[in-house]
């Protein structure tokens, strides 16, 4: 395939860069589309309401828990997790499924225990002295919710690999894809003036209109 006087490129070349290219489009064709919507978003999150709903349930640990869950406070710090027989009896009496490594806010008054989400916020506490257990839960709507899984916010480890995975991605296919301008740019005078704008249009904005 010859592209330009003098250069010869290797039909094997063009091919497997065009497999990397689509491979990695591919692989980050639904990020990218959350990404870019959710950029528009947060880019004009003043101009989006948000109605918070607020859900708050109580109820009273019987005598036997809260002796125990005030014994436990007795030596626990904040890598102390919850009891599993407390996580029970959440799940059963505030319909609040209280995961295995849930860590609390120990003291001799009470057990706070932060429940962050994407998109809202969540909150459980627990009166030590009389066992009235309180929880509340805040959720602003599926655009917060998808501008958090944007910023990663609160969102555990495996979709924090996942923004990895996807930010690899962009980057091959950003890269094949300069690659592969490059061989056709003989045939296409625009490449190199439209890569060039691409590349000074953000720092000229950036050095003239941001203060």
């Amino acid at each position: 395939m010859s592209v330009s006087p003098g250069f010869t490129v290797r039909p094997s070349l063009l091919r497997t860069l065009s497999q990397w290219h689509w491979v990695s489009a591919a692989m980050a064709l639904a990020g990218l589309v959350l990404f870019s919507i959710t950029g528009v978003t947060l880019n004009h999150a003043n101009l989006i309401e948000a109605k918070p709903e607020v859900v708050t349930r109580t109820a009273t640990l019987p005598p036997v828990l809260t002796q125990a869950l005030a014994s436990v406070a007795e030596s626990a710090d904040n890598d102390t997790p919850v009891p599993g027989t407390v996580r029970d009896w959440a799940r059963q009496n505030l319909d609040l499924a209280l995961a295995e490594s849930a860590t609390a806010e120990w003291s001799a008054e009470e057990v706070y225990v932060s429940l962050p989400e994407p998109g809202g916020d969540a909150w459980l506490r627990i009166d030590l002295e009389s066992g009235a257990a309180e929880y509340e839960r805040t959720t602003r709507g599926a655009i917060a919710y998808l501008n958090d899984l944007h910023k990663g916010r609160h969102t555990g480890l495996v979709w924090q690999l996942f923004l990895d995975v996807i930010a690899v991605a962009c980057l091959v296919f950003a890269l094949s894809g300069l690659w592969i301008l490059k061989l056709h740019a003989a045939n296409r005078p625009f490449t190199w003036p439209l890569t060039a704008l691409g590349l000074v249009l953000p720092v000229l904005i950036a050095l003239l209109f941001i203060h």
